[in-house]
């Protein structure tokens, strides 16, 4: 009996280590790693405005649009213009598999939850957020890069460019008396103030807008990405303009910008890219910095929220240093942003590059178009090709700093440093 007994504990045994086999064999094989991205959201200095080559985007239908002529509605999903050179897609980011430019030009914190046609002036694109998860789902999340805060309910970044730029060619073009009579009324004709840009209190306000919309974003990283581990970079804005023009654009034919009626020169500045008082030009890189201001403090106040979050600010204030519209004498040649240039008789995309000889009936015309057809102008003072990719140099640094805040600068010899 007690072989018997032994023999019948054996076959056990073998039994239970043949079960125990099949179990392991016959188990699911461990789920393959997603392959990783990363992902841009936010507004025009993120999509690529102003470096060309812009790809077809989904609309909030579903349906990728294409470039759809000059005349078609500004909302149209392709005026996001997510360019194939935007700083995204020139960063060297280690790791990264895939990257997706979710961002558009226009972009408010109102479009991170909900979709921009929601509002006035928004694009047919489904909210930021949704379009975030879509990637979720198919990607490991690594990378977040976000630029919010120039667009916002109080003011945008082309709302104050177009105000500072027509005050100086109203101010060049017409008397006292005519007030830019065949637009849409007056036009002042002094330079910007700070005020005339953003208050306090609306930078307050776009802090409150940008903070809770970063937030949003943090909160759904969190919910979705697949292993936790992402690094949010949080981008500021560059000045187009330099603090002060170059010494061939202070006057022309005697006549500089302090006294009225100096058309040549507003045609000068103009084709250089930079028809702007000269007094306008410090209260513009106040605003500048004030919008690094709305980045940094949310980045700040998010960090402590998010404790275990790894947020990283990068200022690209200095970013064009040396190479901004009018800094130099060949302006727009060898610069990294975009001139101001409006276009004439759309559908034909006429841009136009000299208002030299032009009166101010010809010049109404013009800025009509820019108002009846906003992206004919919406390229303007944005990073070029040459100025995404620097951006994208200054993103490169950011997302392998151990630095929590970090400043990407352009040395005079054009090299671009990040610490």
């Amino acid at each position: 009996m007690s072989g018997l007994r032994r023999t019948a504990a054996a076959m056990a045994l073998a039994v239970a280590a043949a079960t125990l086999s099949t179990a392991v064999t016959g188990a699911a094989p461990a789920a393959a790693a997603l392959p990783t991205a990363a992902v841009a959201l936010g507004d025009s200095f993120i999509s690529g405005e102003g470096a060309g080559a812009y790809q077809p985007v989904v609309d909030s239908a579903g349906v990728a649009q294409g470039f759809p002529g000059w005349t078609a509605p500004n909302s149209n999903a392709f005026f996001c213009h997510r360019s194939a050179n935007a700083s995204l897609h020139r960063a060297t980011l280690p790791g990264i598999q895939d990257r997706f430019n979710l961002a558009c030009s226009g972009g408010q914190p109102h479009d991170i939850a909900a979709a921009s046609s929601a509002r006035a002036s928004g694009r047919q694109v489904a909210a930021q957020l949704d379009q975030l998860r879509a990637v979720a789902r198919t990607h490991d999340i690594d990378v977040v890069l976000i630029g919010l805060g120039s667009n916002n309910s109080s003011f945008t970044f082309g709302g104050v460019a177009e105000k500072c730029a027509n005050r100086f060619i109203a101010d060049a073009w017409t008397g006292w008396w005519e007030f830019w009579a065949y637009l849409n009324g007056p036009v002042e004709q002094k330079p910007c103030s700070d005020a005339d840009l953003a208050t306090a209190a609306q930078l307050s306000a776009a802090t409150a807008e940008t903070t809770a919309a970063v937030r949003q974003i943090l909160t759904t990283l969190r919910e979705v990405d697949a292993d936790g581990q992402h690094r949010v970079v949080l981008q500021d804005y560059t000045n187009p303009l330099p603090l002060e023009l170059e010494g061939s654009y202070h006057s022309e034919d005697s006549r500089d910008d302090t006294r009225d009626k100096f058309r040549a020169l507003g045609a000068e500045r103009y084709a250089a890219g930079c028809p702007i008082h000269r007094a306008s030009l410090a209260p513009g890189h106040r605003f500048s910095q004030g919008l690094g201001t709305i980045v940094r403090s949310s980045r700040d106040t998010l960090a402590a929220e998010f404790p275990g979050a790894d947020l990283v600010y990068l200022n690209v204030q200095r970013a064009f240093d040396g190479a901004r519209l009018c800094e130099n004498s060949n302006s727009p040649t060898g610069t990294l942003a975009t001139p101001i240039r409006l276009m004439d008789n759309p559908p034909n995309g006429t841009f136009v590059t000299s208002l030299s000889g032009k009166d101010k009936i010809a010049i109404q015309r013009i800025a009509n178009t820019c108002v009846t057809y906003f992206q004919t102008c919406q390229e303007s003072w944005h990073p070029n090709a040459a100025g995404h990719q620097v951006l994208g140099q200054c993103l490169s640094g950011a997302a392998t700093t151990a630095a929590r805040s970090v400043s990407c600068v352009r040395a005079s010899n054009g090299t671009i440093s990040v610490s």
